[in-house]
């Protein structure tokens, strides 16, 4: 034991100063632009709820969207909320290439989505069903399956182009 605890006390500090962000600002601003969208435009009664569709994805894009409700983005301050029924749902952050089995659920899901609504499709598997193409399991890209506002490129992408796929999805939608 003696030699773990002098291992311990000999070992000096190995971890990095936090620097700030650049673009803490830059989130801000996305966030509030999306809250002002949804506010200012009555398309979506002044907040936006949004459900989550992981249609075959590797869950890299949905650890970057799960870390939208985190303290620091807080998603929630801005009047966003993620809902667990599409019927409650304004728009649909869709990740992945569409599988064979999630093609009928995808569609579903956008039928049962009330208008209007935005589709924002998230990372680059996404777009052109990256390192997935060509699978046997794939069905295609979520532009082939239902209809995209916004696609966010990124593998996976930053929560700061997910905040920005959604505001340009807004923006075509006004």
């Amino acid at each position: 034991m003696p030699s773990l605890f002098e291992k311990i006390f000999k070992t000096p500090v190995v971890t990095e100063p936090m620097t700030p962000l650049d673009d803490d600002a830059q989130i801000e601003r996305l966030a509030q632009q999306i809250g002002e969208h949804a506010r200012t435009r009555r398309v979506f009664g002044g907040s936006l709820h949004i459900r989550e569709v992981d249609a075959g994805s590797c869950n890299g894009c949905e650890l970057e969207i799960g870390a939208l409700n985190n303290p620091y983005y807080d998603l929630e301050r801005f009047g966003m909320h993620f809902v667990a029924s599409p019927r409650h749902a304004d728009c649909l952050l869709v990740t992945g290439p569409v599988t064979r089995n999630m093609a009928d659920a995808l569609k579903r899901t956008y039928d049962a989505t009330p208008d209007p609504k935005i589709v924002v499709a998230v990372g680059d598997c996404s777009k052109d069903c990256g390192v997935f193409a060509g699978a046997y399991g794939v069905a295609g890209a979520v532009a082939d399956i239902v209809p995209v506002d916004s696609i966010v490129l990124g593998c996976p992408p930053t929560p700061r182009a997910i905040f920005a796929g959604i505001l340009a999805a807004l923006e075509k939608k006004s």
